[in-house]
């Protein structure tokens, strides 16, 4: 017996088109870092820097938002978007997130000026940068939790705006994973269910 076979209706295009447009969604980010238009974003207080990560030895000239997907030697690169910051003096200091707050945490969070001191695995000193750019060079040795701060003082008035950026080194992100798995599994569960509806059309 010969079957037919017909052409995609209406209801499977649209939920093709709904799974395209899930899958495409914002990106969230970690506190103080987002990603807008493929670009990753740093916002301290009222202001914005453009975050790059590198990994040049093992990852060649590929970027990275937030969390460091080898445990490497790893480069951040930050832009000042807003001009304000060329006139700050800037720190930037990496911590152990010890608490395990995980991507919730705040400046808060992280307890008192000791604290941070007693969790501080990386410092890069007060400074200022006219040209509006600096980097950082990361060493990890092991897979971990960290959480990213960046501090901007007006030397004038003494105003102070931190960004706080929790992120990992060298861990699978599941959240993202177990997203697409999802999406995965309704994309193969609809497409059943819209064969089974037409084998028992053609039955009937």
């Amino acid at each position: 017996m010969l079957m037919s076979v017909r052409r995609p209706g209406a209801a499977l295009r649209c939920f093709v088109v709904f799974c395209v447009v899930l899958c495409a969604g914002p990106a969230a980010g970690h506190g103080g870092v987002s990603i807008e238009d493929d670009t990753c974003i740093m916002t301290i207080g009222p202001y914005r820097a453009h975050f790059s990560g590198y990994q040049p030895r093992v990852r060649a000239s590929r970027e990275f938002c937030e969390d460091i997907p080898v445990v490497a030697d790893a480069i951040i690169v930050l832009d000042f978007i807003s001009s304000p910051l060329r006139e700050m003096t800037v720190d930037f200091r990496i911590v152990r997130d010890v608490n395990n707050i995980g991507v919730d945490a705040t400046y808060d969070d992280l307890g008192s000026p000791d604290d941070i001191e007693a969790a501080t695995e990386i410092y890069k000193a007060a400074a200022s940068y006219p040209t509006g750019n600096f980097d950082v060079t990361l060493r990890f040795d092991a897979p971990g939790a960290f959480i990213g701060i960046m501090t901007a003082t007006n030397p004038e008035t003494g105003d102070r705006y931190s960004s706080v950026f929790p992120f990992t080194v060298g861990r699978t992100s599941w959240g993202g994973t177990l997203t697409w798995v999802f999406v995965v599994l309704l994309a193969v569960a609809g497409v059943a269910a819209f064969v089974l509806r037409d084998t028992t059309t053609r039955a009937d």
